[in-house]
């Protein structure tokens, strides 16, 4: 009987053996051996390559951020303000993300399909790959399989996020539970994960083997998915125990906490970058409340400085710590906001022409990608969909973006065959 819907042995062969057999294993991917570039797998073994997406759910103002259009039709009432690299600006709510405008390549030329989030927010984050039928993984599950480490203990995908903590064994779709997100509601570790004094590594171990012999005795005859999910759920909690100072604030300055902010999206990020110093493989940190519709520019007023003064933060703090080298970052949304200014004052859903920003890993410093019409309608260079992003951010990871996965007896490209296209420009 097949345990898991997709009918791969990646299920019952480890990562080790995974990454031991580009030299042609079978796995959950086609062609494993030409999954990543020979340099880069050699240099997987000396450095552990990493991701922080930032991702503000709802839709960020391009206008208002990335891309501003002062003076325009459509510009709004915010002033473009000069950033750190000449000839470059950014609008004035991003005056602490200007100064390290010479990390960021921000891509002006973003063009997308879905103006719903419904269907938009899932497009974004698994790349738009064909057959939508099928339940593919989100970026996060798909970039930690192909880069985690198996001597990396920490959970290798992590979601920091407003409100519950719980294991989003979904987010790995067809893929092992094991690379789904632990996200940690509030930044804030799983609930009990201060072990009991009373007990000691004997009878630690020896609960751990009775569990482990419960699991076994209870699968037999049943759907493997769902109980290993539950099993990985545990493994992470475990992994984290072992790590609980990075949880405890008193390792944490007073300057540091000023200098992402005493917000919630300021705190999240901080911990992202406890996280990522500790070796975690993909973060990503989910601020909400971007769906402007009404009253968009006093929203931005009160959220860009919180996005703004938390991103630069992060930014120079990769930079001063050489993680920059072998850490990607993405900031980006579903979609982002008309030029046109509703009756409400607000702006609504635009996919044709948006922006975000990417750094680090792979990325070349200090530019633009694509330009907009003079009011920000249009996409006047090369528009690019997600799936070119992705085909993109791929190779800056050193990951074959023709990588296949194998479901259910079909092989599946990971991106859109249509979108193989790598955004100009934007790989060093």
């Amino acid at each position: 009987m097949q345990d898991y819907p997709c009918h791969s042995p990646e299920h019952h062969i480890t990562r080790r053996q995974m990454l031991g057999g580009l030299a042609g294993g079978a796995g959950a991917f086609v062609g494993l051996g030409n999954l990543l570039r020979p340099a880069v797998a050699e240099e997987l073994k000396r450095k552990q390559l990493q991701v922080l997406l930032v991702w503000t759910d709802g839709g960020m103002s391009q206008f208002e951020s990335w891309c501003p259009k002062p003076g325009t039709e459509f510009g709004g009432p915010m002033r473009a303000i000069p950033t750190s690299v000449d000839g470059i600006q950014f609008s004035e709510l991003l005056e602490h993300t200007a100064k390290q405008a010479h990390h960021l390549a921000v891509i002006r030329s973003m063009s997308t399909r879905d103006e719903n989030h419904s269907t938009g927010v899932p497009r974004i984050l698994r790349g738009d790959p064909p057959n939508r039928g099928v339940d593919y993984p989100h970026l996060g599950s798909a970039i930690s399989s192909f880069i985690h480490q198996p001597e990396n203990k920490l959970p290798p995908y992590v979601h920091i996020k407003p409100y519950n903590s719980g294991f989003h064994y979904k987010d790995a779709g067809f893929l092992d539970p094991r690379w789904g997100a632990l996200a940690l509601g509030e930044g804030k570790p799983p609930e009990n994960i201060h072990m009991c004094e009373e007990l000691t590594g004997e009878v630690i171990e020896a609960r751990n083997e009775l569990r482990e012999q419960h699991n076994q005795r209870f699968s037999r005859g049943r759907r493997r998915a769902s109980i290993d999910a539950h099993a990985q759920a545990y493994n992470m909690a475990a992994q984290l125990m072992e790590n609980v100072d990075l949880f405890d604030d008193k390792n944490l300055s007073e300057q540091d906490k000023d200098r992402y902010g005493h917000t919630q999206l300021g705190r999240h990020l901080l911990q992202a970058r406890r996280l990522l110093e500790a070796g975690t493989t993909f973060v990503r940190v989910t601020s909400f409340h971007w769906d402007t519709h009404a009253d968009n520019f006093n929203a931005h007023m009160r959220l860009m400085p919180q996005f703004d003064k938390a991103f630069a933060a992060v930014i120079e703090d990769l930079d001063v710590r050489g993680m920059l080298e072998h850490t990607l970052v993405i900031a980006m949304c579903e979609f982002g906001r008309t030029p046109k200014i509703n009756f409400k004052l607000g702006r609504d859903h635009w996919p044709e022409s948006w922006s975000m920003a990417v750094a680090g890993c792979g990325i070349n410093k200090g530019i633009t990608v694509g330009e907009t019409d003079p009011r920000g309608v249009d996409v006047t260079s090369d528009p690019y969909d997600v799936g070119h992003l992705y085909y993109t951010l791929f190779q800056a990871l050193g990951i074959n973006p023709k990588a296949k996965y194998s479901h259910k007896g079909q092989s599946l490209h990971a991106i859109n065959p249509e979108c193989y296209d790598t955004i100009k420009g934007l790989l060093a």
